[in-house]
């Protein structure tokens, strides 16, 4: 386990959350969850060409993720999904978390640190989760309109830098905190390495956790 916070009162400890405090992705199972099998299905037909262009490296993550939204959230009730993330949360809690995550998130609320997950999931889906493990959240905003979600996103979705800035904006400098955070993907490259401790698929099997990116998060450090 990881040290206790040195200082507390300072002390502000960072969680991603997909594939470190999850065992895998939770938006596109909350997506099959919430439309049933065959809407899903239907839908996801629309986004195979994009996907194919993503991993050319014709179209980005960040294009992608805003035709995923658009795809399966326009014009959509917003409190329907935030019923649906609730009823997602009860189901898929044991299936999805990690336990040595939820040990960890225990741990840094007990010491009295600042306890939050970073993500770029929609917080919307999220913050069930939040709510259940007693800690903040900021994720990425979906834009809503006379109650309906408009199937864009509200602001940038919250990886690499903008994972930072959004911290910067809920809680000021991260000069300011004895900042502890965990990720596990090029997503939160930015985030660890604001960190005076960065931890790296801290609760993944030894064998994801070969070949740390150091060096990388050590060059984004340095700037």
């Amino acid at each position: 386990m990881v040290n206790d916070v040195v200082n507390a009162g300072n002390a502000l400890s960072v969680f991603d959350f997909d594939g470190t405090l999850t065992k895998r992705d939770s938006f596109v199972p909350f997506l099959r969850f919430a439309f049933g099998k065959r809407v899903f299905a239907q839908r996801l037909i629309r986004l195979v060409i994009p996907t194919l262009k993503c991993i050319g490296r014709k179209v980005t993550r960040d294009e992608l993720k805003e035709l995923l939204i658009h795809t399966f959230l326009t014009n959509v009730d917003a409190q329907w999904v935030e019923k649906k993330a609730a009823e997602f949360c009860d189901r898929y809690w044991t299936r999805l978390m990690r336990p040595s995550g939820l040990i960890a998130v225990a741990s840094q609320v007990n010491s009295g640190a600042i306890v939050t997950i970073c993500s770029a999931s929609p917080a919307m889906v999220l913050k069930p989760f939040a709510d259940k493990l007693g800690i903040r959240l900021i994720g990425t905003n979906l834009e809503v309109k006379d109650g309906m979600l408009t199937g864009r996103i509200n602001g940038h979705n919250c990886r690499c830098g903008q994972k930072v800035k959004r911290l910067e904006a809920e809680y000021g400098p991260l000069s300011s905190y004895h900042l502890r955070a965990w990720g596990d993907t090029r997503g939160d490259y930015e985030m660890l390495a604001a960190a005076q401790e960065a931890y790296w698929r801290h609760f993944h099997g030894a064998w994801s956790k070969r070949n740390p990116p150091l060096a990388k998060i050590r060059q984004l450090k340095g700037k």
